[in-house]
This record gives structure tokens, sequence and C-alpha cells, in this order.
């Protein structure tokens, strides 16, 4: 039986697993969800893979109080190669549990996908890394180490300070970070490039209590339009972002992303208008982006007429590789300070940074896995940028300069990752599964 056929015969089992893994509600944010949840999937886990192999695997706490899975398996040649095996099994919080047309706990099949949350980011992952060991059986011809980790969506980095305080236990030659994926179904692709990220909270302060807006309009200070004037300078009219000091003119050099599957991706309106004057690929993954995440106002229903003495806003902003996260965060945080009308108050406050990435594609890891998608999806592999920020990736680059690091998974457009309704294909379960499994064969047999 070749690898594609046990690989078909593995899939009702896959189907089994992951309805298990996605009842677990590994959200690791213990204000709103259960830690047992996330230690709960820790263990599962841990016990799949100390039965294919992993006779060490085991749970490691971090700095931020998640369990890392861990774990290695050799192979009887002492001198093969190594691989780490990288995928997280906590999930995104369901967000507005009603936009969800399926309980978002539960595994359920529409239209040929599998629906819930982690389906794809990242427990279809997991399953990627499980399949792909147990076609292989007793075949694998490198050294493999494991580690999955309990916090990557929430961002508190447990991992990251993990690794350099731990650079022996996971060094490797290859690193396969499976929390990405294909530029669509059944279209191969490596993530090459990732941007970096600066989230912000901007709170403006016009006046010490709420005021008339009949006795003190018109002459007053008013904190939400000082606010919504300050936001409206980080976009010009056709959508590019404008803060003052960074570059938004750089292109993409890689796989074009189609406009009209991008529309269909984003679920855009036909009478909307794409932002920005560069391609999608430039806007996504060579310029930066500044998001309004949120803003804390009076809201509609139950507001009076009075002028707003405070208000603030969350934003995010997206750098691509070229742009160092200090001097983005400084260029951010003067435009809003320069922005700010009226002499009101200004307090910005820095809740998150991550550098952007740019993948190494040089070496014989990247050839070998070129053949296997090739030899998996009949088509070659294409290079792709992700407009999302994975800081683990230059934790990895900068404790192991010598590996090379590959980002791929099953987390296609159409997967809604984050989103409600996310979603996974089994078809690409399925073939990403022949991917790793292609490439570890491949992998052994390249030339240092």
């Amino acid at each position: 039986m070749d690898l594609t056929e046990r690989i078909n015969g593995l899939m009702p089992q896959v189907r089994e697993e992951l309805t298990e893994l996605v009842a677990m509600q590994s959200v690791a944010d213990p204000r709103r969800y259960p830690p047992e949840e996330c230690h709960r999937a820790a263990q599962w886990v841990r016990d799949k893979f100390a039965q294919h192999g992993f006779t060490d695997a085991r749970l490691e706490e971090t700095v931020d109080g998640s369990y890392a899975v861990i774990g290695t398996r050799r192979c009887p040649d002492p001198h093969a190669r190594t691989v780490l095996l990288y995928a997280h099994y906590d999930v995104q919080p369901p967000l507005d549990d009603s936009a969800w047309e399926t309980p978002p706990f539960q595994l359920t099949e529409r239209n040929g996908r599998w629906y819930g949350r982690g389906t794809a980011d990242c427990k279809g992952n997991i399953l990627v890394h499980l399949t792909a060991l147990r076609a292989l059986g007793a075949e694998i011809p490198v050294h493999l180490k494991l580690v999955v980790e309990g916090s990557e969506e929430q961002g508190t980095g447990g991992l990251e300070a993990f690794v350099p305080d731990h650079a022996g236990l996971l060094r490797a030659d290859a690193i396969l970070v499976c929390d990405t994926g294909n530029a669509d179904v059944g279209r191969p692709a490596a993530t090459v490039s990732l941007r970096g990220m600066i989230n912000v909270v901007v709170t403006v302060e016009a006046l010490t209590s709420d005021l008339h807006s009949g006795m003190f309009g018109g002459a007053a200070p008013d904190a939400l339009a000082a606010l919504v004037a300050m936001l409206a300078t980080l976009r010009d009219a056709k959508g590019n972002t404008t803060v003052e000091g960074l570059d938004n003119t750089q292109t993409w050099a890689g796989e074009r992303y189609p406009p009209e599957q991008f529309r269909a991706d984003a679920g855009m309106l036909d009478t909307e208008s794409l932002l920005g004057d560069g391609t999608i690929s430039d806007m996504l993954w060579a310029r930066p982006a500044l998001t309004i995440l949120g803003i804390d106002c009076p809201p509609v229903v139950g507001s009076a007429s009075a002028i707003a003495p405070r208000a603030r806003a969350r934003l995010n902003l997206r750098i691509p590789p070229g742009l160092e996260p200090a001097p983005a965060q400084q260029a951010l945080i003067d435009h809003l300070h320069s922005a700010a009308p009226w002499g009101v108050a200004v307090d910005i406050e820095v809740e998150a940074s991550g550098a952007p990435y740019r993948a190494r594609t040089e070496g014989p890891a990247y050839q070998a896995l070129g053949a296997a998608m090739q030899e998996a999806y009949g088509q070659p592999m294409v290079m792709l940028g992700q407009g999302g920020s994975i800081p683990l990736c230059n934790v990895l680059a900068d404790t192991y300069p010598d590996a090379e690091i590959i980002l791929m998974g099953v987390e296609e457009p159409r997967a809604l990752i984050h989103a409600p309704n996310e979603s996974v294909d089994p078809s690409e379960i399925a073939a990403m599964s022949l991917v790793e499994a292609r490439f570890l064969q491949n992998y052994a047999n390249t030339h240092p």
C-alpha cells in the first residue's frame, strides 16, 4: 500500500480525533475559559504522540503558565537529519456565538467541509503531523522533535521565552511550522514572509466630565471628535495606510493574489472598492496596514446629549519585512500625537510588538518540500506572504540561524480562521499529510 492509500484509509480516524480535539475549549484566556480545557488538550496531544514513537513526550510549563508538549523520536541512523514539528493546540475564542451556523466547539460537516473552532487553526495541523507519522509507520528516516504550544493565539510569549532557554532541546536542521496554509484548496504553497505588528491603545482626554451639548457644544473640545479626526489621518482617500515616516510603496515580487479571488475570500460586496494603489499582494504582504480594532465611546443606545470627555481606540499596525518594529512603533506614536487637534491630552500605551519575518528558501529542505508538494498536488509549490504575525519564527531564526524554517499547513483562505464559522477542507488535511510524509523521505535523501 502506498502513502496516498494509507492516508486515505486514516481519514476516518482523523475526523474522529479532530472531533475530540475541537470539543476541548482550549482558549488560553482564564478570564473567560477554564484553564483545565487547555490542560486537557495538552494532555491529549502528549498521549497521541507518545503512542507514535515520542516515548519521552511530556508537558513543559512556560513563563505565561501555558504548557508546551515536547518530545523526541530518533531513527536508527545516528547521522540522520533532525526535523522539528510545530503546531499549537490553543484556539481563538468563538467571538459572536450567534454568527456561527453550527456550534463552535462541535465538529460539524457541511458541504464537504468540517466546521468548528480550531479545525484549521491549528488543531487540523496537529492531525497532519499525526497522520504523516502513522502513514510512515516505522519507516521515518530522520530524527524528529516536537513542540505543540498552548498560548500562541493569546500572544503572551510562553514558547518564545522557552526556546532560547532550552535551545539544545529543540535544535533541528529543518523546522516545520504548521500554522499557515495554501493559496487555495488544492494549490500548494509555502509561506515565506510574515508581517510584524504593533498594538497600541490611544486615549484622548478633553474634559473633566460630560457636558451638555447644547450649553457647551461648539466651543468645548470633544474627545470623541478629536479621536475620530486623529484616526482619519491614518489612511488616505484610496485606503493606503499613511503613518508619517513609514514607507507605503513597497511591492511584492512573489505569487500574485488575484483580485476576484480576494473579493470572494474576503466576502466583499460588489459595490465595494479594493483599498490602496498597489496590487492585492502589495497591500497584504509588502506594505504597512493600520486597522482600528475597537473604540471605547458612548454606545448609540443609551447615549445622552452630552460632549464626551474622553475616548480611546485600540489600533493594530502590521509591518512588512524591511520595516523594524521599534521605529515603526515610534512613527505611529509620533503621528498620533501630531494629529491630535485642539490641544487635547493624548496617552498612548503599547500593548504588543513583534518583528516581521522572511524565510531563506535556497536550502535542501525547501527543495525537498517543493518535490513533496508537486507529488501530492500535481502542481508546483508557490511562494506566498501572509499578513499575519508569528513572532516565534523570529525567535527560532535567531536561536537556530542554520535551520531552514518552513511555514505550511491547512489554513487556506476559505478556512476563515479567527472568524465565526472556521472550517477545514478534509482534502487539505489528507494532501498536507502526504506532503509532510514525502518531505521527511525526500529531506533524508538530500545532500547537505
